[in-house]
Protein backbone atom coordinates (compact mmCIF):
# COMPACT_ATOMS: atom_id res chain seq x y z
CA UNK A 1 0.00 0.00 0.00
CA UNK A 2 1.24 3.49 -0.79
CA UNK A 3 1.39 6.46 1.53
CA UNK A 4 -1.28 8.25 -0.52
CA UNK A 5 -4.03 9.79 1.64
CA UNK A 6 -6.86 8.49 -0.51
CA UNK A 7 -9.37 8.75 2.35
CA UNK A 8 -8.51 12.28 3.48
CA UNK A 9 -11.66 14.07 4.52
CA UNK A 10 -13.56 10.83 5.13
CA UNK A 11 -15.01 9.87 8.50
CA UNK A 12 -15.14 6.29 9.72
CA UNK A 13 -16.54 4.51 12.74
CA UNK A 14 -14.91 1.23 13.69
CA UNK A 15 -17.15 -0.33 16.31
CA UNK A 16 -15.08 -2.84 18.23
CA UNK A 17 -11.62 -1.42 17.61
CA UNK A 18 -9.91 -2.38 20.85
CA UNK A 19 -7.72 -5.13 19.42
CA UNK A 20 -7.26 -7.64 16.60
CA UNK A 21 -8.94 -7.05 13.26
CA UNK A 22 -10.87 -4.04 14.54
CA UNK A 23 -7.72 -2.25 15.62
CA UNK A 24 -5.93 -3.06 12.35
CA UNK A 25 -8.85 -1.82 10.23
CA UNK A 26 -8.97 1.44 12.17
CA UNK A 27 -5.21 1.96 11.78
CA UNK A 28 -5.24 1.33 8.04
CA UNK A 29 -8.17 3.70 7.53
CA UNK A 30 -6.11 6.26 9.42
CA UNK A 31 -3.06 5.51 7.30
CA UNK A 32 -5.16 6.48 4.29
CA UNK A 33 -5.95 9.81 5.94
CA UNK A 34 -9.38 9.14 7.43
CA UNK A 35 -10.68 10.47 10.71
CA UNK A 36 -11.61 7.37 12.67
CA UNK A 37 -13.82 7.03 15.72
CA UNK A 38 -12.70 3.90 17.55
CA UNK A 39 -15.02 2.35 20.08
CA UNK A 40 -15.09 -0.47 22.56
CA UNK A 41 -15.46 -1.17 26.26
CA UNK A 42 -11.85 -1.53 27.39
CA UNK A 43 -10.24 1.78 28.29
CA UNK A 44 -7.27 2.72 30.43
CA UNK A 45 -9.68 3.02 33.35
CA UNK A 46 -11.99 0.06 32.73
CA UNK A 47 -11.68 -3.49 31.41
CA UNK A 48 -14.48 -5.31 29.60
CA UNK A 49 -15.60 -8.88 30.23
CA UNK A 50 -13.02 -10.02 27.67
CA UNK A 51 -10.44 -9.41 30.40
CA UNK A 52 -7.52 -8.04 28.36
CA UNK A 53 -6.63 -4.76 30.11
CA UNK A 54 -3.47 -4.06 28.11
CA UNK A 55 -5.46 -3.47 24.88
CA UNK A 56 -7.47 -0.24 24.98
CA UNK A 57 -9.36 2.02 22.62
CA UNK A 58 -7.04 4.88 23.58
CA UNK A 59 -4.08 2.86 22.28
CA UNK A 60 -5.94 2.22 19.04
CA UNK A 61 -6.74 5.91 18.60
CA UNK A 62 -3.09 6.79 19.15
CA UNK A 63 -2.04 4.23 16.54
CA UNK A 64 -4.53 5.70 14.06
CA UNK A 65 -3.08 9.17 14.58
CA UNK A 66 0.50 7.92 14.40
CA UNK A 67 -0.32 6.25 11.07
CA UNK A 68 -1.37 9.57 9.58
CA UNK A 69 -5.05 9.89 10.37
CA UNK A 70 -7.00 11.26 13.30
CA UNK A 71 -8.04 8.74 15.93
CA UNK A 72 -10.80 9.53 18.41
CA UNK A 73 -11.53 7.02 21.17
CA UNK A 74 -15.07 6.88 22.50
CA UNK A 75 -15.88 4.33 25.19
CA UNK A 76 -19.09 2.64 24.03
CA UNK A 77 -21.03 -0.45 24.98
CA UNK A 78 -22.71 -1.30 21.69
CA UNK A 79 -25.38 -3.29 23.53
CA UNK A 80 -26.64 -0.08 25.10
CA UNK A 81 -28.82 1.81 22.60
CA UNK A 82 -28.49 5.04 24.57
CA UNK A 83 -24.68 4.92 24.36
CA UNK A 84 -24.72 4.16 20.65
CA UNK A 85 -27.24 6.94 20.01
CA UNK A 86 -25.01 9.37 21.91
CA UNK A 87 -21.99 8.20 19.91
CA UNK A 88 -23.65 8.80 16.54
CA UNK A 89 -25.01 12.15 17.68
CA UNK A 90 -21.47 13.13 18.66
CA UNK A 91 -20.12 12.11 15.24
CA UNK A 92 -22.87 14.16 13.60
CA UNK A 93 -22.21 17.15 15.83
CA UNK A 94 -18.43 17.06 15.36
CA UNK A 95 -18.14 15.93 11.72
CA UNK A 96 -21.58 16.13 10.11
CA UNK A 97 -20.93 13.00 8.10
CA UNK A 98 -20.09 9.31 8.23
CA UNK A 99 -18.54 7.57 5.24
CA UNK A 100 -17.51 4.16 6.58
CA UNK A 101 -19.12 2.01 9.26
CA UNK A 102 -17.24 -1.11 10.35
CA UNK A 103 -19.25 -3.40 12.62
CA UNK A 104 -16.47 -5.43 14.23
CA UNK A 105 -17.90 -5.95 17.72
CA UNK A 106 -17.48 -9.46 19.10
CA UNK A 107 -15.53 -10.46 22.22
CA UNK A 108 -17.19 -13.85 22.58
CA UNK A 109 -14.31 -16.27 22.05
CA UNK A 110 -14.14 -17.02 25.77
CA UNK A 111 -17.70 -18.40 25.55
CA UNK A 112 -16.93 -21.06 22.96
CA UNK A 113 -17.54 -24.76 23.61
CA UNK A 114 -16.75 -26.64 20.42
CA UNK A 115 -17.98 -30.16 19.65
CA UNK A 116 -20.78 -29.74 22.18
CA UNK A 117 -24.42 -30.47 21.39
CA UNK A 118 -26.91 -27.64 21.78
CA UNK A 119 -28.57 -29.35 24.71
CA UNK A 120 -25.23 -29.61 26.48
CA UNK A 121 -24.13 -26.03 25.87
CA UNK A 122 -24.10 -23.43 28.58
CA UNK A 123 -27.27 -21.66 27.48
CA UNK A 124 -26.34 -18.34 29.05
CA UNK A 125 -23.06 -18.30 27.13
CA UNK A 126 -24.80 -19.20 23.88
CA UNK A 127 -27.33 -16.42 24.21
CA UNK A 128 -24.55 -14.01 25.16
CA UNK A 129 -22.91 -14.76 21.81
CA UNK A 130 -26.05 -13.59 20.05
CA UNK A 131 -25.99 -10.38 22.06
CA UNK A 132 -22.30 -9.71 21.40
CA UNK A 133 -22.16 -10.71 17.73
CA UNK A 134 -25.62 -9.88 16.38
CA UNK A 135 -27.46 -7.42 18.61
CA UNK A 136 -24.47 -5.06 18.74
CA UNK A 137 -24.31 -4.90 14.96
CA UNK A 138 -28.04 -4.24 14.59
CA UNK A 139 -28.07 -1.55 17.29
CA UNK A 140 -25.05 0.22 15.82
CA UNK A 141 -26.39 0.18 12.28
CA UNK A 142 -29.80 1.42 13.43
CA UNK A 143 -28.28 4.61 14.82
CA UNK A 144 -25.36 5.11 12.42
CA UNK A 145 -26.99 4.55 9.05
CA UNK A 146 -29.12 7.73 8.98
CA UNK A 147 -25.84 9.65 9.11
CA UNK A 148 -24.09 7.44 6.57
CA UNK A 149 -26.83 7.73 3.91
CA UNK A 150 -26.62 11.52 3.73
CA UNK A 151 -23.98 11.18 1.01
CA UNK A 152 -23.73 8.60 -1.77
CA UNK A 153 -20.79 6.26 -1.52
CA UNK A 154 -21.21 5.15 2.09
CA UNK A 155 -19.77 1.77 3.05
CA UNK A 156 -20.90 -0.69 5.73
CA UNK A 157 -18.66 -3.63 6.59
CA UNK A 158 -20.05 -6.49 8.64
CA UNK A 159 -17.07 -8.32 10.12
CA UNK A 160 -17.50 -12.02 10.81
CA UNK A 161 -15.65 -15.33 11.00
CA UNK A 162 -15.69 -17.38 7.81
CA UNK A 163 -17.03 -16.64 4.35
CA UNK A 164 -20.56 -17.71 3.49
CA UNK A 165 -19.10 -20.63 1.54
CA UNK A 166 -16.74 -21.70 4.33
CA UNK A 167 -19.56 -21.49 6.87
CA UNK A 168 -21.58 -24.08 5.00
CA UNK A 169 -19.37 -26.42 7.00
CA UNK A 170 -20.88 -26.56 10.49
CA UNK A 171 -18.87 -24.49 12.98
CA UNK A 172 -19.28 -27.12 15.76
CA UNK A 173 -21.26 -24.88 18.12
CA UNK A 174 -24.79 -23.94 17.10
CA UNK A 175 -24.82 -20.53 18.79
CA UNK A 176 -21.43 -19.62 17.32
CA UNK A 177 -22.53 -20.91 13.90
CA UNK A 178 -25.66 -18.75 13.95
CA UNK A 179 -23.79 -15.71 15.23
CA UNK A 180 -21.13 -15.85 12.53
CA UNK A 181 -23.56 -16.50 9.70
CA UNK A 182 -25.85 -13.61 10.65
CA UNK A 183 -23.49 -10.88 9.33
CA UNK A 184 -23.65 -12.39 5.85
CA UNK A 185 -27.41 -12.03 5.81
CA UNK A 186 -27.20 -8.62 7.44
CA UNK A 187 -24.89 -7.37 4.69
CA UNK A 188 -27.23 -8.85 2.07
CA UNK A 189 -30.21 -7.06 3.58
CA UNK A 190 -28.43 -3.76 4.13
CA UNK A 191 -27.18 -3.82 0.55
CA UNK A 192 -30.81 -3.82 -0.58
CA UNK A 193 -31.76 -1.04 1.85
CA UNK A 194 -28.77 1.17 1.00
CA UNK A 195 -28.93 0.83 -2.77
CA UNK A 196 -31.23 3.80 -3.37
CA UNK A 197 -28.84 5.97 -1.36
CA UNK A 198 -25.74 4.90 -3.29
CA UNK A 199 -24.47 2.87 -0.34
CA UNK A 200 -22.61 -0.43 -0.22
CA UNK A 201 -22.76 -3.19 2.39
CA UNK A 202 -20.55 -6.28 2.54
CA UNK A 203 -19.59 -8.94 5.01
CA UNK A 204 -15.87 -9.46 5.52
CA UNK A 205 -13.81 -12.09 7.28
CA UNK A 206 -10.11 -12.53 7.99
CA UNK A 207 -8.53 -15.91 7.43
CA UNK A 208 -6.72 -17.65 10.28
CA UNK A 209 -6.05 -14.48 12.24
CA UNK A 210 -2.92 -13.92 14.30
CA UNK A 211 -4.72 -11.72 16.78
CA UNK A 212 -3.16 -10.80 20.10
CA UNK A 213 -5.42 -13.33 21.79
CA UNK A 214 -4.47 -16.11 19.36
CA UNK A 215 -0.77 -15.41 19.75
CA UNK A 216 -1.17 -15.57 23.52
CA UNK A 217 -3.09 -18.83 23.18
CA UNK A 218 -0.13 -20.40 21.41
CA UNK A 219 2.45 -18.69 23.62
CA UNK A 220 4.15 -16.90 20.71
CA UNK A 221 4.57 -13.34 19.46
CA UNK A 222 4.13 -11.81 16.04
CA UNK A 223 7.88 -12.27 15.54
CA UNK A 224 7.90 -15.94 16.64
CA UNK A 225 4.46 -17.04 15.43
CA UNK A 226 5.83 -19.81 13.22
CA UNK A 227 6.93 -21.64 16.38
CA UNK A 228 3.24 -22.49 16.90
CA UNK A 229 2.98 -24.45 13.65
CA UNK A 230 4.43 -27.55 15.31
CA UNK A 231 1.49 -27.53 17.71
CA UNK A 232 -1.14 -26.52 15.12
CA UNK A 233 -0.03 -27.24 11.54
CA UNK A 234 -2.85 -25.18 9.99
CA UNK A 235 -1.47 -22.10 11.73
CA UNK A 236 1.05 -22.04 8.90
CA UNK A 237 -1.59 -20.23 6.81
CA UNK A 238 -2.16 -17.58 9.52
CA UNK A 239 -2.26 -13.91 8.61
CA UNK A 240 -1.57 -10.78 10.61
CA UNK A 241 -4.44 -8.38 11.36
CA UNK A 242 -2.85 -5.95 8.91
CA UNK A 243 -4.13 -7.99 5.97
CA UNK A 244 -7.80 -7.36 6.70
CA UNK A 245 -6.93 -3.78 7.61
CA UNK A 246 -5.39 -3.24 4.20
CA UNK A 247 -8.43 -4.84 2.61
CA UNK A 248 -10.78 -2.40 4.32
CA UNK A 249 -8.61 0.52 3.26
CA UNK A 250 -8.63 -0.60 -0.37
CA UNK A 251 -12.35 -1.28 -0.35
CA UNK A 252 -13.21 2.08 1.21
CA UNK A 253 -11.10 3.92 -1.39
CA UNK A 254 -12.51 2.03 -4.39
CA UNK A 255 -14.86 4.29 -6.39
CA UNK A 256 -16.42 1.13 -7.83
CA UNK A 257 -16.95 -0.65 -4.51
CA UNK A 258 -20.69 -0.96 -5.14
CA UNK A 259 -19.94 -3.96 -7.34
CA UNK A 260 -19.29 -5.92 -4.14
CA UNK A 261 -22.51 -4.91 -2.40
CA UNK A 262 -24.32 -7.74 -0.64
CA UNK A 263 -21.41 -10.13 -1.03
CA UNK A 264 -19.31 -12.14 1.39
CA UNK A 265 -15.63 -11.18 1.09
CA UNK A 266 -12.37 -12.30 2.70
CA UNK A 267 -9.09 -10.57 3.39
CA UNK A 268 -7.29 -12.97 1.04
CA UNK A 269 -9.77 -12.30 -1.75
CA UNK A 270 -9.33 -8.54 -1.39
CA UNK A 271 -5.54 -8.95 -1.35
CA UNK A 272 -5.76 -10.62 -4.75
CA UNK A 273 -8.23 -8.09 -6.13
CA UNK A 274 -6.42 -4.96 -4.93
CA UNK A 275 -2.85 -6.32 -5.15
CA UNK A 276 -1.59 -5.90 -1.60
CA UNK A 277 0.20 -8.27 0.74
CA UNK A 278 0.54 -9.09 4.41
CA UNK A 279 3.35 -7.57 6.48
CA UNK A 280 5.74 -10.36 5.47
CA UNK A 281 5.13 -9.83 1.75
CA UNK A 282 3.00 -12.96 1.38
CA UNK A 283 -0.62 -13.15 0.26
CA UNK A 284 -2.20 -15.94 2.33
CA UNK A 285 -5.36 -17.53 0.96
CA UNK A 286 -6.66 -19.28 4.07
CA UNK A 287 -10.04 -20.23 2.64
CA UNK A 288 -8.52 -21.67 -0.54
CA UNK A 289 -6.19 -23.73 1.63
CA UNK A 290 -8.99 -25.04 3.83
CA UNK A 291 -11.29 -25.77 0.88
CA UNK A 292 -8.68 -27.58 -1.19
CA UNK A 293 -6.32 -29.22 1.30
CA UNK A 294 -8.03 -29.51 4.67
CA UNK A 295 -11.57 -30.33 3.50
CA UNK A 296 -10.94 -31.31 -0.12
CA UNK A 297 -8.07 -33.73 0.39
CA UNK A 298 -5.90 -32.12 -2.27
CA UNK A 299 -2.16 -32.56 -1.99
CA UNK A 300 -0.52 -29.36 -0.87
CA UNK A 301 0.72 -27.30 2.03
CA UNK A 302 0.06 -23.88 3.48
CA UNK A 303 3.14 -22.61 1.65
CA UNK A 304 1.33 -23.26 -1.64
CA UNK A 305 -1.40 -20.82 -0.57
CA UNK A 306 0.73 -17.90 0.64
Amino acid sequence: MTGRKELAGRVALVAGATRGAGRAMAVELGRAGALVYVTGRTTRERTSEVGRPTETIEQTAELVTAAGGIGIAVATDHLDPAQVKALTERIDREQGRLDVLVNSVWGGDRLLEFNTKLWDLDLENGLRMFRLGIDTHVITSHYALPLLIRRPGGLVIEVTDGTDTFNRTYRENLCFDLTKNAPHRMAFGLAAELKEYGGTAVSLTPGFLRSEEMLDHFGVTEETWRDAVAREPHFAIAESPALIGRGVRALAADPDKARWSGQSLSSGQLAQEYDFTDTDGSRPDAFGYFADVVFGGKEGSAADYR
